[in-house]
């Protein structure tokens, strides 16, 4: 039977960090409707927290 969390190695982050840390915030109904629209969900969510932070780092 497949991990229902799935793998760290199965997504695309950096093969030393492993996906270990769960987040939990609030957001509309409608940001969650077009979160769940995406291909990968969680991904999505990654990579727009991750360019935040890269773009708040630059400052």
């Amino acid at each position: 039977m497949p991990n229902p969390k799935g793998n760290p190695q199965n997504f695309e982050n950096q093969p030393s960090r492993d996906l270990t840390e769960n987040v939990t915030f609030r957001a509309t109904k409608e940001m969650k409707e077009e979160i769940q629209k995406q291909d990968n969900p969680a991904q999505f969510c990654r990579d727009a927290v991750q360019e935040k932070l890269d773009r708040n780092k630059a400052k």
